[in-house]
């Protein structure tokens, strides 16, 4: 008896899990975390009109969602002054990345991003056979000129970028992203990620002509709509590209109640100016936190706050383990030099109380070396 018959490229790759949940770590420590903030949710929660949305909706999850997203799709168009041809939804900008991969790029196909960007775009481009081909960061924000260049060298078929930036929390003005759609080479198409642009200071998000055919940019409900288990998100490009989508997106990958949750919350402006308020308290309430420790807050664009711990990487991960040791869930970045830092998601003063109360035993256990 066989078993089935992976294709080449399958048996090659390695069982890559690019983030590990919350849920598992707590299944390993045996115990729920006080305080959840590492995967960068919004944990001040979605609009209530948009939870009064799903729980109506849930008496008619019996139907499938509308394949087309025409309400939603409609709503977005509308908000970013394009028509509905220039919007296609899908299930985050996680699901998306993965169609836009499958849509462009072929077994060593070469693709260019930052090294110690968001990994997921990475597992998707490794699950296609794309070679990867990453440059530094310059300082601690992804590097345009290098992206460029490096595309130009490589032949890229997508240079990816995020503005604001995970896992840094930096960002570039719009003059600088609209420079760097200027330079894409023929045949490079330029993913922009703007999954945190509505946390980001007036003249952040980039002037983009919606029918330009070489830049792809996305947006997600996750951050700052509170809808990150909801998984919706869109991307607005020129209706060639998004109409391509339709060959290999799941039309049915949409859950119902999302969709109408996502339309609510989408309409509900002051909740949206009270989360980004709520933000930048708890980014100034975590840059003090650092500061009292010894510890230094980058500047951040975003709803998390990166902190430089004043050491090497194996510095960093040890305080990591004690702070998730004593129950509040945090990350890093992966790469060095960053994998100097902690990562802390912005969230209800509780959580934050809880961070503040657990990082001065973590530091100490660090100091005194212990296991990372």
């Amino acid at each position: 008896m066989t078993g089935p018959r992976y294709t080449r490229l399958v048996q090659s790759l390695p069982a890559t899990v690019p983030f590990v949940g919350p849920e598992t770590q707590e299944r390993a420590r045996g115990g729920r975390f006080d305080a959840r903030l590492g995967a960068n949710e919004n944990g001040f929660g979605p609009s209530p009109r948009a939870i009064a949305a799903i729980e109506q909706a849930s008496a008619q999850q019996w139907m499938y969602g509308d394949p087309e997203n025409h309400d939603l799709k409609q709503e977005i168009a509308a908000r970013m002054g394009v028509t509905p041809a220039h919007v296609v939804v899908g299930e985050g900008i996680d699901g998306l990345l993965g169609y836009l991969v499958r849509l462009l790029v072929e077994p060593g196909d070469p693709v260019v991003t930052s090294d110690g960007a968001y990994p997921t775009f990475n597992f998707h481009v490794a699950g296609y056979g794309g070679t990867l081909h990453k440059v530094p960061y310059l300082g601690d924000a992804e590097d345009p000129a290098a992206l460029i260049h490096k595309a130009r060298e490589v032949g890229a078929k997508i240079v990816y970028l995020a503005n604001p930036d995970n896992p840094m929390g930096s960002w570039h003005p719009a003059s600088v992203i609209e420079a760097m759609i200027d330079q894409v080479p023929e045949g490079t198409l330029f993913a922009l990620d703007e999954a945190y642009v509505e946390f980001a200071p007036e003249g952040t998000a980039a002037r983009i002509d919606p029918d330009d055919p070489r830049v792809l940019r996305f947006r997600t409900f996750s951050k700052a709509y509170g809808m990150a288990g909801a998984r919706v998100a869109y991307a607005v490009g020129a209706p060639a590209l998004v109409a391509a989508f339709d060959k290999v997106r799941n039309h049915f990958g949409m859950n119902r109640a999302a969709q109408i949750g996502a339309l609510a919350a989408l309409r509900d402006d002051a909740h949206l100016a009270e989360t980004r308020a709520r933000v930048v308290r708890a980014r100034a309430r975590l840059a003090t936190i650092a500061a009292e420790n010894g510890l230094r807050a980058l500047p951040s664009a975003t709803n998390f706050v990166t902190i430089d711990c004043g050491g090497d990487g194996d510095f960093a991960r040890r305080v990591l383990a004690a702070v998730v040791k004593r129950g509040v869930f945090i990350r890093m970045p992966f790469v060095a030099p960053h994998d100097r830092c902690i990562r802390v998601s912005t969230g209800p003063d509780a959580e934050l109380d809880a961070f503040a109360r657990v990082l001065p035993q973590a530091l100490t256990d660090a100091r005194a070396g212990g296991p990372a």
